[in-house]
């Protein structure tokens, strides 16, 4: 197989799988939309703030890939399984522990950023019902890296298209009730309460346990079991979490580091200009997601990449494999970019058109989405490389640099540049200064990243011994 289908085999399947999870982030605020521009505020500071501890979670089980992968190139199939499960265990304890404690702090957070009450009442009950049904996004994310990691993504990519399509029908039935979109010609649900914004978060929640159920039926089928012994193999093995934790925080500190520092800056930051300014930057966040997220599927594809030929004692063909996959990544983001940049306007007005929104209100709300939009489309090819390169990284197991350059950037520039410019050196500019910060963030974090893979260092690392 040429280098280049081999890359293009893998990156497909998890691009289309990333695309579809963008997307059903992407319905679930349009729909609701409909309903109110309040409301696709709260969606966005509902589900940011829910994700946050979320994302740690996914930092570590994120590296059951890079362990799957490494021990599938280096001839150990009986460490596959040990892998597989280790991060199904971590998830259920992660999820008892950490996230349904979680959901009944995460009204006070919102309290304390000063919100309106209408709004923390929403944005709660969205992230509340997230944060509860974790464990089945959790299970899903762990079987998904399992299956990248054995080199069988199409599997996750038909999970994830029926995940988005149960999503679609979930939030119509539960964001609209009995009322359904009469403007639309749509009739409603007879006798079905219409949940709004609290809908649409079961609306995910049913759709992300039905990507999760497919994979997991075929984790513990016949033929896994043949290849792997996954069902001899369901033990809880600490041994192997720890392996996943010890590796793992790294990435998982700097995942939920960066998320939390854009949380602040959009709940906070950008909320300090208003509601309109929150409508307007979840928007544009939601088509930067658009861009971003395939870009993640090009990341996890250069994991698995480069995991499988570390194992396999090639570093230098896992490093022409990477820089395979940033090209097409390239190609993707920059040409997202321009879209972005060109029909900003449209893109936006695209979004609020149909809401209860008066026009003055949707005017206001498409001339700041527009300069969001600008710096969006000038920081993607830079996004691109950070991306990708952080999951080529992974594959060696190499996350302690990208960890702390990750922390140490987002903090100086997203939060610390970001309320400098807000508070103090060109409040004139409103939220478009915390959104310049976040352009510098991101340059410069893609050319840190891109300096060290190019430094060489990772292809020393190995996960998994070779086989005997």
């Amino acid at each position: 197989m040429s280098p280049t289908r081999e890359v293009w085999s893998l990156a497909w399947p998890t691009v289309l799988t990333m695309a579809s999870y963008t997307t059903m982030q992407f319905v679930d605020s349009l729909m609701v939309a409909r309903v109110g521009s309040l409301e696709v505020a709260a969606q966005g500071n509902g589900g940011v703030w829910s994700f946050t501890l979320m994302s740690f979670l996914f930092g570590i089980v994120t590296m059951v890939n890079s362990y799957v992968s490494q021990a599938l190139g280096a001839g150990r199939p009986h460490e596959v399984a040990r892998y597989g499960w280790a991060g199904l265990w971590f998830s259920l304890v992660a999820w008892a522990f950490l996230l349904v404690p979680f959901a009944f702090v995460i009204p006070s957070v919102f309290s304390w950023m000063g919100h309106e009450p209408r709004l923390v009442e929403l944005e709660s009950e969205y992230a509340q019902i997230l944060l509860v049904g974790g464990l089945v996004t959790l299970t899903g994310k762990s079987l998904s890296q399992f299956f990248f990691g054995i080199q069988r993504p199409k599997l996750i990519t038909v999970a994830a298209v029926v995940g988005n399509v149960v999503n679609i029908l979930g939030n119509y039935v539960f964001i609209y009730g009995e009322r359904g979109l009469p403007e639309w010609g749509l009739s409603g649900i007879a006798g079905m309460p219409a949940f709004g914004v609290g809908g649409a978060a079961i609306g995910t929640i049913l759709g992300t346990a039905c990507e999760c159920l497919i994979p997991l039926c075929v984790f513990l089928g016949p033929k896994m079991e043949a290849l792997y012994g996954v069902r001899s193999s369901w033990r809880p093995e600490f041994a192997a979490v720890r392996d996943l934790l010890r590796v793992g925080w790294p990435n998982a500190l700097a995942l939920c580091n960066e998320i939390v520092c854009w949380a602040i800056f959009m709940s906070w930051l950008v909320g300090l200009f208003g509601t309109v300014h929150l409508t307007a930057g979840w928007i544009a966040l939601r088509y930067m997601h658009l861009s971003f997220m395939p870009a993640v599927g090009f990341s996890v594809a250069a994991t698995s990449l480069v995991g499988k030929y570390i194992g396999a004692g090639k570093p230098d063909v896992a490093a022409q494999r990477a820089q395979l996959t940033l090209v097409m990544a390239l190609i993707y983001m920059t040409v997202c970019g321009v879209i972005m940049g060109v029909f900003r306007h449209g893109l936006i007005t695209f979004f609020v058109s149909g809401s209860n929104a008066d026009p003055a209100h949707m005017e206001e709300i498409v001339r700041i989405g527009g300069w969001m939009m600008i710096c969006a489309a000038v920081f993607q090819t830079f996004d691109a490389v950070g991306i990708v390169f952080s999951g080529a990284l992974r594959g060696a197991g190499d996350t302690i640099f990208p960890g702390i350059i990750t922390v140490v950037f987002s903090w100086v520039f997203i939060v610390g540049l970001g309320w400098l410019l807000a508070v103090h050196w060109a409040p004139s500019w409103e939220s478009f200064g915390p959104w310049v910060a976040s352009s510098v963030y991101i340059i410069l974090l893609g050319l840190a990243v891109g300096g060290r893979f190019y430094s060489g260092a990772w292809k020393r690392r190995r996960l998994v011994p070779a086989a005997e």
